[in-house]
């Protein structure tokens, strides 16, 4: 039998260690890793034997098996699933095959209980076992090998594992964890029993342990009833029992399914440590059958603008695990959502290549969108709900259940509004009920919390469009020189600051019939909102002002498209504006720092011909110099950066001296 020792790879070497010295906090984590792992372990067992049933061999139920010894000390989880070979044996436990790795080791905080939640995101929850373990012993063989061709692998979690061939006859894993003093509480039934109930009641598989039955001890005197006994004990009676329900916790009836299980099975499925904001357990008929339990996180992960991380709900046909991450069932956009569909109708052997084309998948992933748009809906009704009396003189009474869900959308939509905005571009179909959903800064609230609907209610009589600004930050939409007509006349505009946002609205151009107007594109045309005299003013001005206009045009004819003068300016000499079907400016700087490509686009210098700077262009000596100043410091308002800086800085310091 051949024996060799390999070294960690050194991330692994760091996790290590890292699980080794800090994460005690939460030690029963470690159980629910390990007993998820063999559950996967059977489940791709039973799909890779729908091809070829031999690999069942003589024992075709699966079954996870928990025993321990306290004379030795160990902990041993067994499951007769899929197995290892020698080399996967080496790569599964000798390397973490996944980038996030550095990902995982940057996010640790600190903070124990919540670094102890991150074991399992990224794919390393077997190393949790040197959470309790100073040496773990596994011992392995892939369905399908000759007993021979078993292997042992043991590690002390040091910077070396030692693997072996041996000879194993059963298929499937066995977790020998060799636990250190403070950890002998795992050394006990109910303790055990205790933990497999909180984390692991839902898989479907049964974990077993064996049954134990109380024993009195010896009598002290064999001929003396009642002269004392010997301590009596647990003693196990060799019968084994299920001690989870071991059915799949979707499939059963939402009465008979707590909150708090609900929620652990969350916690499981999705490795994350808070619980969710909602979710919604449904059974759909028709056409197409499958059961639905989706649900919305408190949080989001940290990858969640990563492009190459898989994400989607998990996939089971007829209570058979299909795959983790089927993105064919969910829009790109809902991409935080976890959960589990289960189907009635697809094949089982269902490919990758299979789901994208399937009509009953396309039936699925509409009305799972649906089903969660139904969802931020409900939370999004009642997220400022309060009793209060209505116009019938009736009194309304909030029930506890909306109660619970006030401020969840407002909590929603901070971690998640931006991915949100995308639906606007991929989802045609629900676009109307997505812009429903959005929420904006204004200028009215500096909040995120404006909906379309607020704006049109408070719209004031007269006003034609929807009207927004799009900006880096906050307080550069707040103190843009665009806003400048709109603040004087109390016209609120929405302050979108979501880099998707620009992106965003080219797809959505009206909401509830009324258009959506940026104040950075085009004139500005307040309608009936500007009076007689005002534009009878500003076309006067601007007929006074175009011979200035004219030599502005020239000096800045490799900067600007045009240069005109505007009313939307009140305290600001000028400001940039695109054309109505330009990209604006601040999108072109997106793209640039993307590394895309930006159609070359001049934007238009609008000035305020009432402005002391601008009335000084008029005779002055500085005229060029003066005319890029102005128009450097209106690229500059709104977040841009000159062409030529040193050039800009050259051209004020001679100004001021």
């Amino acid at each position: 039998m051949s024996k060799q020792t390999l070294s960690f790879q050194a991330e692994v070497a760091q996790l290590l260690h890292l699980v080794t010295h800090s994460l005690y906090s939460n030690q029963e984590i470690f159980l629910r890793e390990l007993i998820s792992n063999a559950s996967d372990a059977c489940d791709k067992l039973r799909f890779e034997g729908l091809n070829n049933a031999a690999l069942f061999e003589d024992a075709p139920n699966l079954e996870v098996r928990v025993t321990f010894d306290k004379a030795a000390k160990t902990l041993t989880i067994t499951d007769n699933g899929i197995g290892m070979s020698q080399q996967e044996a080496i790569d599964h436990l000798g390397t973490i095959a996944k980038s996030g790795t550095k990902d995982f080791m940057g996010k640790l905080s600190g903070d124990q209980k919540q670094d102890a939640q991150l074991i399992g995101q990224f794919g390393v929850g077997f190393y949790s076992g040197f959470i309790v373990a100073d040496k773990i012993t596994v011992e392995s063989r892939r369905a399908g090998l000759k007993p021979e061709e078993g292997v042992r692998w043991i590690s002390g979690g040091t910077g070396d594992f030692e693997v072996e061939t041996i000879t194993r006859a059963q298929r499937g894993t066995s977790i020998i964890l060799h636990l250190r003093e403070d950890a002998e509480e795992y050394l006990n039934a109910w303790k055990l029993k205790q933990v497999i109930a909180k984390y692991s009641d839902h898989i479907s598989l049964p974990i077993l342990m064996e049954k134990e039955e109380w024993k009195d001890g010896e009598l002290i005197n064999p001929n003396d009833e009642n002269g004392g006994r010997q301590p009596g004990g647990m003693v196990k009676t060799g019968e084994w029992e299920t001690i989870n329900k071991a059915s799949a916790l979707w499939t059963r009836p939402k009465k008979d399914i707590t909150e708090e299980q609900y929620a652990e099975f969350y916690k499981t499925i999705s490795h994350d440590h808070e619980a969710p904001l909602t979710w919604a357990h449904n059974r759909v008929e028709g056409n197409t059958e499958y059961t639905q339990l989706l649900y919305i996180p408190a949080k989001a992960p940290f990858d969640l603008w990563n492009r190459d991380k898989k994400a989607g709900v998990k996939l089971y046909v007829k209570r058979v695990f299909i795959m983790d991450d089927a993105e064919a069932l969910m829009p790109t956009y809902l991409r935080f959502v976890k959960g589990v569909i289960d189907s009635a109708d697809l094949p089982l052997n269902v490919s990758r290549e299979l789901l994208q084309e399937s009509r009953d998948v396309r039936s699925i992933r509409e009305g799972s969108t649906k089903r969660v748009l139904s969802m931020l809906e409900d939370l999004a009704k009642h997220d400022k709900h309060t009793a209060g009396e209505g116009a019938d003189g009736v009194t309304d009474v909030v029930s506890e259940e909306d109660k619970a869900k006030e401020g969840k959308y407002t909590k929603f939509y901070a971690e998640f509004g931006a991915v949100l905005k995308e639906g606007l571009g991929e989802d045609f179909a629900n676009r109307e009920r997505l812009a429903k959903l959005l929420r904006f800064a204004s200028t009215q609230s500096d909040t995120v919390c404006v909906s379309f609907a607020d704006y049109k209610a408070r719209m004031k009589e007269g006003q034609e469009a929807i009207y927004y600004i799009t900006a880096d930050t906050l307080a550069a939409a707040k103190n843009s020189p665009q806003l400048e007509v709109f603040k004087k006349k109390g016209i609120e505009v929405l302050l979108m600051t979501d880099r998707v946002d620009e992106w965003a609205l080219n797809y959505l151009h009206e909401f509830d019939g009324t258009p959506l107007q940026s104040v950075a594109k085009g004139a500005v045309d307040l309608g009936k909102l500007q009076d007689e005299a005002e534009k009878k003013a500003a076309e006067e001005a601007a007929e006074a002002f175009k011979p200035v206009l004219a030599k502005l045009k020239e000096a800045l004819k490799d900067k600007a498209e045009d240069v005109r003068v505007t009313t939307r300016l009140v305290d600001s000499p000028a400001c940039l504006v695109v054309q109505d079907d330009g990209m604006s400016t601040q999108l072109a700087r997106m793209l640039k720092q993307a590394g895309q490509q930006a159609p070359e686009t001049k934007p238009v210098l609008e000035v305020n011909a009432e402005h002391a700077l601008v009335k000084k262009l008029d005779g002055s000596v500085h005229f060029h110099d003066l005319a890029h100043i102005l128009f450097d410091q209106a690229l500059l308002a709104e977040g841009g950066l000159p062409e030529d800086p040193a050039a800009y800085v050259k051209r004020v310091n001679a100004l001021l001296a």
